[in-house]
């Protein structure tokens, strides 16, 4: 499969959000695949399948109102897991898309989106395969800001963005970050 041509398919190289979007789904996958062939030693790891999810998890960004990173479409930025995802059921590629569905934060369950009133369609959007869950710690730790450039986040700074989302947030990255980052 050949991701950037995915990509260049809905962002024009050379913009910012094509930018934003390539160097973050970069540092992701680079996370991704080390964290993958690092449990391969042990489980049976897709590594081909986490690379290729990884630069395609954040493909839905564009059709979101994120104009910091160059996105000027009309959904919440929050929607970009599911509008990602349509994306990639549309181009057959759909185990991609469920990945792209569910990497949001550590996953929004349906719980979260009833309880927040999330503008979400209504179900369980958590990572239910290691691989999934590979992409969704991966992508904690790199942002598409300003700081882009700059390495992962310190795990210390991962919890601390997620604890406003409750504790429970928290406890998943942990347990995630004792599976995946030693």
């Amino acid at each position: 499969m050949d991701h950037l041509s995915l990509i260049t398919k809905h962002y024009e190289p050379g913009s910012t959000a094509y930018t934003r979007l390539v160097g973050h789904s970069s540092q992701v996958a680079q996370l991704a695949e080390q964290v993958a062939k690092r449990l391969s030693l042990q489980q049976t790891v897709d590594m081909q399948f986490v690379s290729e999810a990884a630069w395609l998890h954040d493909i839905g960004i564009f059709m979101t109102q994120a104009p910091k990173i160059g996105c000027f479409g009309e959904a919440p930025y929050l929607a970009h897991g599911v509008l990602g995802a349509k994306l990639l059921i549309e181009a057959g590629l759909p185990r991609h898309a469920q990945v792209c569905e569910r990497h949001v934060g550590v996953g929004i369950s349906l719980t979260d989106i009833r309880e927040q009133q999330l503008p979400l369609p209504e179900r369980d959007m958590t990572p239910q395969t290691l691989e999934e869950e590979i992409v969704a710690y991966a992508d904690l730790f790199f942002s598409k800001n300003r700081d882009m450039g700059k390495g992962p986040r310190p795990s210390e700074k991962v919890r601390s963005k997620l604890a406003r989302f409750g504790a429970h947030k928290v406890a998943i990255f942990d347990a995630w970050h004792n599976k995946f980052g030693g």
